[in-house]
């Protein structure tokens, strides 16, 4: 049993062997994986030692102490809390050997081909096609939306109708898709900030193997179940510090800015602040669930608990600022490679808030999520469950 005084010899042994000061970026964390200290509690070989998922803190602990890079998480966090784990629980051993090393590393970024202009809220509802010819492999013709990433992205988890005679749910199909493939177009999609970090991506005759499915063969919900579980635990139960997030810079203004105040701000900051420390430590709470398992449903109401508090703080904020919080610094057309909510102005966050009820899944759908599987109340009435999605109005 890998234990905690185990991992710190491991660290110190990989610490010893790749002084990171001396050793190039991409090695050290390259080694770092093939030491198991990645994830311990993937398996052997995949970047892990099935140790429990508890005693992660305690390795980067010790590589943070000491001065060691990490793989820039944020860049690649799609990669991270979304494929990763559904390659791991659904892959063969041969995509698990190919693909989970350098998404951890960095090498290759990951997206979602997930959502379309037709099929948002209602997931199941996709109509991107993917046909099997005789050969095996499969072509794909479609159009995603909403594509963090895709600008930048080497491989893509991606979701696709491959029978339209059985109902919605059950005639998708779970591919690994190349984003370098011929017929793969990203455009940019512009937001209310000025940037453009989501995309569109037409698909148009793009051939994947049978060797990049995931699944059985119209069992692609069931898959994508795992992928949109985690997502939300990604998101809505992300490590923070206390004063981490959207609350952080709304607290340092009020200290920072005392003739801004005013007696009705205060009590909402108050509100404000409590609700995202009890937000920071049920995520944590959350967390340490995961030891036990997958993650459930739980995760929708994290997810919700994120998107409220964000969009509240930041209004706040700008509220606090005044005239100032009008104040926006930059339009510029750009394609981040990551969202950065507390390294610009209030202004930047206030308006970039306002996709958390959206990404991730929207707040509505959530609290579907919430209402039915967690708190057990009846279900909608859903007309569509056993029509074939070839005759559903569309």
């Amino acid at each position: 049993m890998t234990d905690a005084a185990e991992l710190r010899r491991r660290t110190a042994e990989l610490l010893a062997a790749h002084p990171p000061a001396g050793t190039d970026r991409l090695d050290f964390l390259k080694a770092r994986f093939d030491a198991g200290l990645a994830w311990v509690h993937y398996p052997e070989g995949l970047g892990g030692l099935g140790a429990p998922r508890s005693l992660q803190a305690v390795v980067d602990a010790e590589l943070e102490a000491a001065g060691a890079p990490d793989n820039d998480p944020r860049r690649i966090g799609i990669g991270l809390g979304m494929a990763a784990p559904t390659i791991l629980q659904y892959g063969t051993e041969e995509q698990k050997r190919r693909f989970l090393r350098p998404l951890w590393t960095g090498e290759e970024v990951w997206c979602q081909l997930f959502s379309e202009p037709g099929a948002g809220s209602d997931l199941a509802a996709l109509g991107t096609r993917a046909v099997r010819e005789s050969g095996g492999d499969w072509v794909v013709d479609g159009q995603k939306v909403w594509t963090s990433s895709a600008h930048v992205a080497r491989w893509a988890i991606l979701i696709a109708r491959t029978d339209p005679d059985v109902p919605k749910h059950r005639g998708i199909t779970y591919f690994v898709c190349d984003m370098t493939d011929p017929g793969v177009e990203v455009r940019p999609l512009r937001q209310i900030t000025g940037e453009a970090e989501f995309n569109e991506v037409f698909l148009t005759g793009v051939r994947i193997p049978d060797a990049h499915r995931l699944g059985e063969v119209g069992d692609g919900w069931r898959v994508a179940q795992t992928t949109l579980n985690n997502e939300r635990v990604a998101i809505g139960g992300m490590r923070l510090p206390r004063e981490g997030g959207m609350i952080g810079p709304a607290a340092r203004t009020w200290r920072e800015r005392p003739e801004l105040r005013t007696h009705d701000l205060h009590q909402r900051l108050l509100k404000l602040w409590v609700e995202a420390e009890v937000s920071r430590l049920t995520a944590e709470r959350l967390r340490q669930q995961l030891v036990a398992g997958q993650p459930g449903p739980e995760g929708a109401g994290m997810k919700l608990a994120f998107a409220r508090l964000n969009q509240e703080i930041s209004g706040l904020e700008v509220e606090l600022l005044g005239e100032e919080g009008l104040l926006y610094d930059d339009w510029t057309m750009r394609r981040p490679e990551h969202v950065d909510f507390t390294g610009r102005e209030a202004g930047y966050r206030y308006l970039r808030s306002k996709g958390n009820s959206i990404e991730g899944g929207t707040t509505e759908v959530l609290l579907n999520i919430v209402a039915e599987r967690v708190l057990g109340l009846p279900t909608e009435p859903r007309t569509d469950k056993d029509v074939a999605w070839k005759d559903l109005t569309r």
